[in-house]
């Protein structure tokens, strides 16, 4: 069965992470999976001096400092422990009665992709431990995880609520498309108003797909508000986002050819980037 996979370390979205993932997979019926991964760190110490020379009797110094590395890794690795025991228990007090956790050693994208064939959809935090008081950071992996995996991705910001809206922008193109697909299809977005933004632009026919695009929406059940504007795109969107109070963004980032699956589109990564709310990538 296919689960929703949230993704939780020691920042402070973690609680934001777990209330988002609840969130989805109650809306989803879908089991909810926490995963935390101890990554390898930087070693300051037995490693780093292994290939040192003429150390003599200091030796008994490394031996000490790898001892020390030992330790480290087994703090973290209860420390994660207790991270998932903590989320898994407010997610049940919230509800949800499918949950289960797992714990990886190494790269947190890695590890998601090898747990791809079982999700439904990940949810992660716009910012990890690196970034504790800066909530408008965008966490390093974000990006590289956008670019590698084909599951939708929920980037929960701080405060998350249940959103009662979501904003997609529409520019006619394929892949637009194929997102509003995915939003009839998902489930997730159903019973929310749905505000549908579109840029004046190059298109020959944007105006005619806009309205047929709108008209499908509402036909599913969609409350839509509609609106064509014109303008830059970032600033545009970036503006309707916050007159209309928007509360989740929905962006389609799907990848046609190698090239454009290593590089995201510049409009969908700064809306990324700048976006407080959450926001849901479609691939």
């Amino acid at each position: 069965m296919e689960k929703i996979i949230a993704c939780i370390d020691g920042s402070v979205l973690a609680n934001d992470v777990c209330h988002a993932g609840v969130w989805v997979s109650k809306t989803l019926n879908k089991p909810l999976m926490f995963l935390h991964t101890i990554e390898k760190q930087q070693q300051h110490g037995a490693d780093d001096l292994t290939g040192a020379i003429g150390l003599g009797a200091r030796s008994a110094l490394l031996a000490e400092m790898a001892s020390l590395d030992e330790q480290r890794g087994k703090v973290a690795l209860q420390l994660g422990k207790d991270m998932l025991e903590h989320v898994t228990q407010l997610a049940k007090d919230q509800g949800c009665d499918k949950v289960e956790q797992k714990q990886r050693h190494g790269d947190f994208v890695e590890a998601l992709i090898e747990l791809e064939e079982e999700a439904r959809l990940i949810v992660v935090g716009r910012s990890g431990e690196g970034h504790q008081q800066d909530f408008k950071a965008l966490g390093s992996h974000i990006e590289h995880l956008i670019r590698q995996v084909h599951t939708p991705v929920l980037i929960a910001s701080k405060d998350f609520t249940v959103p009662t809206n979501f904003m997609l922008a529409y520019d006619g193109r394929a892949t637009a498309d194929k997102a509003v697909e995915r939003i009839i299809s998902g489930g997730l977005l159903h019973g929310m108003t749905c505000h549908l933004v579109t840029i004046k632009n190059n298109e020959s026919d944007i105006e005619e797909r806009f309205e047929k695009t709108a008209q499908r929406l509402r036909d599913q059940g969609f409350d839509v508000k509609a609106e064509f504007i014109e303008g830059e795109i970032f600033a545009s969107l970036a503006e309707y986002q916050v007159q209309n109070k928007i509360e989740l963004m929905v962006m389609g980032a799907f990848g046609h050819s190698k090239i454009r699956q290593l590089f995201l589109g510049s409009n969908t990564l700064r809306m990324i980037e700048s976006s407080q709310v959450p926001l849901v990538v479609l691939r």
